[in-house]
């Protein structure tokens, strides 16, 4: 079974979508995948922002809406551009000499800057065992007792990365390690972060909650740690694609958008080809079959997510006020192919999560995966608006959206519902750097559910899922 589907129109709008929904089927979106993804293999396995494969990915999106009659745009703007430059160094000096693997104990904070340090590790305001919402390193008084020029040791939690860097900082680190959470399944294992831009200039390292959790048992007890990161950041230009549906009111404009880059670790393709190549079908199969929507239809393709959601929030700061009103809805569609999906959709009225959406985005908790798709086990409305409607939720705009997982577990519940493994990641390579089993097929993602060589079959094609 494929997993891409166009969402069922609201029954109680007086439209029928079913021409549109026809049109749109999975294979037209994975030949959109198919060409992203063989995009990365020529532009070193990524399409991240400020890149080569990003800039062929824009331009394949907009070749493909000029060809079916639209007039795309292309927005350009500045960013700060990041890339590591080599595998980054854990090490334990004392007590005893161990060394850590990058891309399997630790990762390198994106805009951690290069540095190379060796240094007493001292644990600050961790919350161990973890029950959730800690505050490590959030506020400055966590580091009242701090002693310049150690290594901090810090536990993810209720505030950015960068504050709590920034912090350590402050305080006079001369490193920072981040550890996962550890109270729940997917807030344990290593994890990749950003620090959302420049600001920082000692070196950052993520790990696991279980590494974290034994750099603190040893920190009372003369833990040295040598940390080192090889990394480049500079300003880049990059550019979003966007095109207008030829008809519909220009005042009560339906934004459909979806972020076109992907992390510098991978091609990107679930995060975010996926939602990228269905948007772009629908847009081909409107003006194919000559769809004039009630409302114009705003197809946008961001760049910079990955970076901390610049593309979008750029857009929304070169509008006027006017336009910013005239966007009725905005409707975000990042990761509709994960592998051990599940389908949901954003929780619009705040029934399912603490937040709601604006006003005016409880219709657009009315979404449908299909017209016989259970809404039980967490199908319905289970995915904060908060947290995915960028720049244009600021505004108080009304959105709503689709998304299949992250490095969320799926519950055994999920599981019976939608079918997948409990237990396994919604998508098991989120984020994750391509593993190489040194063959010379594609890194795909393998039985341990890490990225490896195996194949996609929830996709039926030969593609890279991470």
């Amino acid at each position: 079974m494929l997993l891409v589907l166009v969402p069922v129109a609201s029954s109680d709008n007086g439209v029928d979508s079913s021409q549109l929904r026809t049109a749109v089927n999975s294979s037209g979106i994975v030949n959109h995948m198919a060409a992203l993804q063989a995009i990365a293999d020529a532009n070193g396995g990524t399409r991240v922002a400020g890149a080569g494969g990003y800039d062929a990915s824009a331009e394949y999106v907009y070749g493909k809406l000029a060809a079916a009659g639209y007039n795309p745009s292309y927005q350009e703007f500045t960013f700060s551009y990041f890339q590591e430059l080599a595998p980054s160094v854990l090490e334990q000096v004392a007590p005893n000499a161990v060394t850590y693997t990058w891309n399997v104990d630790f990762l390198t904070m994106e805009y951690s800057p290069s540095g190379d340090v060796t240094a007493d590790v001292q644990a600050v305001d961790l919350l161990i065992p973890p029950v959730g919402g800690s505050t490590s390193g959030c506020e400055a008084a966590d580091f009242a007792g701090f002693t310049p020029g150690r290594i901090a040791l810090i536990q993810r939690g209720t505030c950015t990365f960068f504050e709590k860097a920034q912090n350590a900082q402050a305080a006079g680190a001369v490193g920072v390690i981040i550890f996962n959470e550890g109270n729940t399944p997917d807030r344990t294992p290593l994890f990749g972060g950003t620090l959302g831009g420049l600001g920082i200039s000692i070196p950052v390292l993520s790990t696991s909650y279980a590494l974290g959790e034994t750099l603190a048992g040893l920190s009372a007890d003369g833990l040295v740690m040598h940390l080192a990161t090889y990394t480049l950041t500079e300003p880049r230009t990059t550019r979003n694609v966007i095109a207008n549906s030829p008809a519909g009111r220009t005042d009560r404009v339906v934004l459909v958008g979806a972020h076109l880059d992907s992390v510098p670790a991978g091609p990107g393709i679930n995060d975010n080809g996926s939602g990228s190549s269905m948007i772009l079908e629908i847009a081909l199969q409107m003006a194919q079959a000559g769809i004039k929507p009630r409302n114009q239809v705003r197809f946008a393709f961001w760049s910079a997510e990955e970076e901390g959601l610049v593309g979008s929030t750029y857009y929304v700061s070169q509008l006027p006020a006017r336009d910013i009103k005239n966007i009725a809805a905005n409707l975000n569609f990042d990761m509709v192919a994960s592998p051990n999906f599940v389908r949901f959709v954003y929780d619009g009225d705040g029934s399912a999560t603490p937040l709601a959406g604006p006003n005016g985005s409880r219709r657009s908790s009315r979404f449908s995966w299909s017209t016989s798709q259970p809404k039980s086990a967490g199908g319905a409305k289970q995915r904060s608006m908060a947290l995915r409607l960028r720049a244009l939720h600021r505004c108080r705009n009304p959105g709503g959206g689709l998304f299949t997982g992250a490095e969320e577990f799926k519950t055994s519940e999920q599981a019976a519902v939608y079918g997948g493994t409990a237990g396994l990641a919604l998508d098991p390579c989120y984020h994750q750097a391509l593993r190489h089993s040194g063959q010379p097929q594609r890194p795909r993602i393998g039985p341990d559910g890490r990225c490896g060589i195996a194949r996609c079959a929830h996709l039926r094609h030969d593609l890279v899922c991470c």
